[in-house]
């Protein structure tokens, strides 16, 4: 398996230095500052995600205000709630993407927030616990217990939550195959568990975090 620091220097060719480099990176958020971030906000990022799945973001992006009020601010104790006429109504809401499938799921991940919240105090409290090395069993979590979260729906929820870890975009696969970790997109639990390993050495060699990594990794090839 080659070294972070050969694909580093690889990126760093083709991003024309590394103050370009460094310019392109970020950062996860720390576990106090996800502990802090309000239940509701949890959910409105699982629903975000779920939404945009398929689907044109800047849609989505422009149609959010209306979202937030269709959704009663994505207050997970009122949106579990929610009952048949609820959803008829969200059905034929002009102000959001009138997808039952999503919508539906939109509630059903605010039961899995207002579990977290029982299990753990606060969702904030549940991800701000996960750690790194484990990625991988959190997003198998997110699998089982969120709705249509799985896959780049969840890692696209969690990067923009500030939760430390990865994207399999095209381009990281590429490096992950490059690298000699995987030989096609790692989707089985015996790729993925491959693929934690790879990155918790390269986090181990470099200090950098999952995120910055996965970074690194997306802009050491031409995928």
């Amino acid at each position: 398996m080659e070294t972070f620091r050969t694909i580093r220097a690889r990126a760093v060719k083709r991003q024309g230095g590394e103050k370009e480099l460094a310019s392109r990176l970020m950062k996860p958020k720390s576990a106090a500052a996800l502990k802090k971030i309000s239940d509701d906000r949890w959910l409105a990022g699982m629903a975000k995600a779920v939404f945009q799945a398929g689907f044109s973001w800047k849609v989505i992006e422009a149609k959010w205000p209306g979202f937030e009020e269709a959704f009663d601010g994505f207050d997970p104790h009122r949106v579990a709630f929610y009952s048949g006429d609820d959803l008829a109504r969200l059905v034929s809401d002009k102000r959001i993407v009138r997808n039952g499938a999503k919508i539906k799921a939109t509630v059903e991940n605010a039961r899995f927030v207002t579990d977290l919240i029982r299990e753990h105090g606060s969702a904030g409290a549940f991800f701000a616990a996960s750690k790194p090395e484990n990625y991988v069993d959190l997003l198998e979590t997110l699998k089982k217990r969120a709705s249509r979260l799985s896959g780049g729906s969840a890692q696209f929820f969690l990067r923009f939550q500030g939760v430390d870890g990865w994207i399999m975009s095209p381009s990281v696969v590429a490096a992950l195959i490059k690298a000699g970790v995987v030989d096609k997109a790692p989707t089985s639990q015996k790729a993925l568990r491959a693929t934690q390993g790879a990155f918790n050495t390269w986090k181990k060699e470099s200090g950098c975090s999952l995120t910055e990594i996965s970074r690194v990794l997306a802009m050491s090839t031409d995928a």
